[in-house]
This record gives structure tokens, C-alpha cells and sequence, in this order.
């Protein structure tokens, strides 16, 4: 299956609910926080396309597994590879087996989802904005691997979904919308954050795979300042 089949099957696969305080206001933005937010993490797993490509199992991952990290006081979030280390150095994870400490050639394409979930029927027909930029971006550098920005909107049951997924930059700022259907059932389901696309890898090879980092825009006062104090700099070179 090719990467555009993975990124539909995670609409269809997705079964887990991180809930949000519902918004007092139409038309959302939304942007990058911290770890104190209701991150949820699941994980699709797939054959490697030279196998066929084809869905394997899908369930809840632990945010800290999908090999993230925040910076609170930025406040940024870094995704990179999806580490594995199987005790049994299982074939079924590994190519090549017995896998290992250092072992890149990973058995399975995992799709790695990071996001948050509002409440079902929260914003129905509402428009639903999700802003951020990309501080760094290494892992689209890494073979075989891509990184996501996505809002999702899904049935009540999981069962189908539209959404509006673009690739990563490799710098600078983001800003994708969707309108959340108004079905008649009200209890429609929808996600917004970043999914990571590659094969697994043991833990003590996730840094060379290289990362993507994603922070909020600056508040208008911020960059205010910032240019304040490149113009500052830029007189006194004069």
C-alpha cells in the first residue's frame, strides 16, 4: 500500500478519544501546546510496501512511544522515528532477524498519530483552523519516512472520515482548515496534530533518523518585539 493508502486507513483505524473542554466560539483556531494538553497518540501498523503493503492492526499508543518530546517553555513538540525494542527480537518486527540494539531494518511501516480530539458533536458545521510552524524538520530527509499535519473529521463510530492532511515543511509556518460536517447525527468526532510515517527502528537509532519540530506562530506582540530588536541590531551595525 502506498503512503496516501496508510493516510486514508487512519481514519478508518482510529478508535481512541482525548477529550478537549468544548470551545465557547464558532470558527476555532487552534495551535501547538504544551504536554499538558490532552495529546493521544495511536499507531497503524502496515507491511513494508515490498510485502504489499497491507493493514496489519491498528490501537493506542502511548504519546511517549511515538518517540516525542515537548519543550514546555517554548512551548514545542518533536516527533521522529517510531523506536521498537522487542525483547524477542521477534521476526515480525525485524527484518534480517534476530533484531537488536542498532537495527534500522524494520519489519513494518508504522504510521505514527499525535493529536488531539475534540468532544463528538462539539463543532458540528463549524470551521475548525489548525495553525503552527515547523521549527526543524529532518525526518523527510530520512528514507522512506514523511511527516503529516492533519485535521480529521469522523462519523460517530470511526467508520469513515474526511479531513485535510498536508506534508510537513521543511521550515516555517502552517495553517490548515476544515469545515466539520453538520451531520444530522451531532456526534461527529474531530482531531487535529501530526502524524509520522516510516518503518520501525530500534530505540538507540531514533536520533539518526532525524526529527521534525513544531512550535505555535508568535503572538503579534512577540514578533512586534522581534522585529524591534532586529532593527536595534541592525542600526548598531551601521
Amino acid at each position: 500500500m502506498n503512503k496516501s493508502g496508510m493516510v486514508a486507513a487512519l481514519a478508518v483505524a482510529a478508535l481512541v478519544v482525548g477529550l478537549l473542554p468544548s470551545p465557547a466560539v464558532a470558527d476555532l483556531t487552534v495551535t501547538v501546546g504544551p504536554s499538558t494538553d490532552p495529546w493521544v497518540g495511536y499507531m497503524n501498523v502496515f507491511e513494508l510496501p515490498a510485502n504489499g503493503g497491507g493493514y496489519v492492526f491498528g490501537q493506542p499508543w502511548g504519546v511517549p512511544a511515538l518517540s516525542s518530546s515537548f519543550d514546555d517553555g517554548a512551548p514545542s513538540v518533536s516527533l521522529g522515528a517510531t523506536p521498537l525494542d522487542d525483547p524477542t527480537t521477534d521476526p515480525f518486527w525485524y527484518q534480517n532477524a534476530p533484531g537488536g540494539p542498532g537495527s534500522t531494518d524494520g519489519n513494518k511501516m508504522m504510521e505514527a498519530a499525535m493529536y488531539q480530539e475534540y468532544p463528538a458533536g462539539t463543532l458540528s458545521g463549524e470551521t475548525l483552523t489548525f495553525t503552527g510552524e515547523v521549527l526543524s524538520n529532518t525526518l523527510n530527509d530520512a528514507p522512506d519516512r514523511d511527516t503529516y499535519i492533519f485535521i480529521k473529521d469522523f462519523a460517530g463510530d470511526y467508520s469513515s472520515s474526511f479531513s485535510t492532511i498536508i506534508p510537513a515543511p521543511e521550515s516555517g509556518p502552517f495553517s490548515i482548515s476544515l469545515l466539520v460536517d453538520p451531520g444530522a447525527e451531532g456526534n461527529r468526532h474531530l482531531q487535529f496534530g501530526f502524524m509520522n510515517v516510516g518503518p520501525n527502528v530500534w530505540s538507540d537509532t531514533v536520533a539518526a533518523q532525524g526529527s521534525v519540530v513544531y512550535g505555535p506562530i508568535p503572538e503579534p506582540a512577540t514578533l512586534a518585539l522581534l522585529s524591534m530588536g532586529t532593527l536595534l541590531v541592525a542600526r548598531r551595525r551601521r
